[in-house]
């Protein structure tokens, strides 16, 4: 299993709505609006990498309103 905090840039005025939407995903663990240089943290769960990039790609860059993400995979120390 891979788990990786994906950082979310969002347009004005649709914070709201993104979250609503990422909660509709099996995939989403935890979701919190903040503050910064960021509008949303979200952590999410996939089998391994290439189910974890086809999440990002296909499913969260798809929502209406996300502008742009960043990914950082969970390790094990």
């Amino acid at each position: 299993m891979v788990e990786a905090y994906v950082l979310v840039t969002v347009g004005i005025g649709k914070v709201h709505d993104v979250v609503e939407e990422l909660k509709l995903l099996d995939c989403v663990k935890y979701i919190d609006a903040v503050t910064g240089p960021y509008d949303v943290i979200t952590r999410i769960q996939a089998k391994d990498l290439g189910e974890l990039t086809k999440t990002v790609i296909q499913k969260l860059h798809k929502i209406d309103g996300v502008i742009d993400t960043t990914t950082a995979i969970v390790i094990d120390l």
